[in-house]
């Protein structure tokens, strides 16, 4: 009887209509949900049944599918240099002993073990770094700072000085005297260098005017062994040569040419360094004699103090030695069609068919994304659109409970043809 599908057509739409504020009550109550992605409810008719005539009536109707809307959330600054966002449509990468799962949800610390955890637990995954290059070495695995602690020294192979010289200078009375460098020399410069167990050394080097347009130099470090360059009887000489114009065109030895020091102590010996004294950025000027930059390449062991990380997603350790260094590349995983993902709770979500496998990569590469650090990503619930659905939904409800209502007084009227 029709009436009496009429009583099941309502029950459709009650059942429908009251799933349908399940998943607005849950996108509600995710509002303040670090990287939650709402639902929306989508109802399809139900295959209409066919009467006389050729006529089809409706039978009600279904859920076609609950679909996760996945549009960027607003991003919260925060204090801490772990919490990620990220810009586009990637997704973390996290694991534990029950699988790989993926995530927007970017609140992310080290655990007791020093490995990238979120708040459950999952180990973040990220790529390691090849030293030489710095680039990634595609290897996926836990973002772990157990063998970055500290830092091996590093000894000096390169010193690189720019300086200006005062041209108005005029040649000391007496001659060069190593034993005597403050006074048979112009102007000096002092900086350390550090040996193969990174020891720090004092180098000075001092300059001397011998005419016009030319200096010598000499530099002095008072660790290097008796009979090595460098040795305070025996320093490492050379000349300047600049042009007209004050600037710097040539230096002996060249800028090419390694001196072997010895320093004391049993390290590494003999220690090349190359002493670059800036042909074509150092000057003669008549101005004071200035240092504008002296460097060199080596250092002390160094222990980790911070991590940082950068927009395409580099893990930096940064030490106490100044050094800052790469220590892995954040995971991005990008799918086909993200709205086939399929939640896990907790802010996770995994893979399935109709997501297609992930596409690993990082956000270095075009197209992946941005991490943004000292962020994370706010739900995209949108409360007022929200509170507007419930006022349709409710609605929705009512109406059919009053299809059934209805329904059901029509066959009253039925058993009332009885009396």
């Amino acid at each position: 009887m029709s009436v009496t599908s009429a009583l099941y057509t309502g029950i459709s739409g009650l059942n429908a209509n009251g799933e349908a504020m399940s998943v607005i009550g849950n996108n509600i109550s995710n509002v303040n949900t670090i990287g939650f992605k709402q639902g929306r409810m989508l109802f399809s008719d139900v295959l209409s049944s066919t009467i006389s005539g050729g006529s089809q009536i409706g039978r009600g109707v279904q859920i076609q599918t609950v679909e996760n809307q996945f549009t960027q959330g607003s991003f919260e600054s925060t204090e801490s240099g772990t919490d990620l966002a990220i810009q586009g449509d990637s997704f973390f990468v996290v694991q534990n002993s029950g699988g790989r799962f993926y995530t927007r949800a970017g609140a992310f610390t080290f655990d007791k073990d020093k490995i990238l955890v979120n708040p459950e637990g999952y180990q973040i995954q990220g790529y390691g770094i090849i030293p030489s290059s710095g680039l990634s070495d595609g290897v996926m695995k836990p973002i772990d700072l157990t063998n970055f602690a500290t830092t091996p020294p590093k000894l000096t192979s390169n010193v690189e000085m720019v300086v200006n010289l005062d041209s108005t200078q005029t040649t000391p009375a007496l001659a060069w005297d190593p034993a005597n460098p403050v006074a048979t020399s112009n102007f000096s410069t002092s900086l350390s260098l550090y040996d193969s167990q990174g020891n720090a050394h004092t180098a000075t080097v001092y300059f001397r005017k011998t005419a016009d347009n030319a200096w010598d130099w000499h530099a002095i470090l008072p660790d290097a062994a008796a009979g090595s360059p460098g040795h305070p009887l025996t320093p490492v000489d050379g000349t300047l040569t600049f042009d007209a114009t004050g600037a710097l065109t040539g230096q002996t030895p060249l800028a090419s040419a390694a001196q072997n020091i010895t320093f004391t102590g049993g390290v590494t010996a003999p220690q090349p360094i190359l002493f670059d004294m800036g042909v074509g950025a150092t000057t003669q000027y008549a101005s004071p004699s200035v240092v504008s930059s002296q460097t060199q390449d080596g250092y002390y062991q160094g222990t980790l103090t911070k991590v940082t990380i950068d927009d395409k997603g580099y893990v930096n350790g940064v030490y106490s030695n100044g050094q800052l260094q790469k220590l892995y590349q954040v995971a991005l995983a990008k799918f086909s069609s993200t709205a086939g993902l399929s939640k896990a709770g907790g802010t996770l979500f995994e893979e399935t068919l109709e997501s297609g496998q992930p596409l690993f990569s990082d956000a270095s590469s075009p197209g992946v994304g941005k991490i943004l650090a000292n962020s994370l990503e706010q739900s995209n619930v949108d409360m007022a659109a929200q509170f507007v659905k419930m006022i349709t939904t409710q609605r929705g409800y009512s109406a059919n409970s009053k299809t059934i209502t209805t329904a059901d007084e029509m066959l009253q009227e039925v058993l009332n043809l009885k009396r």
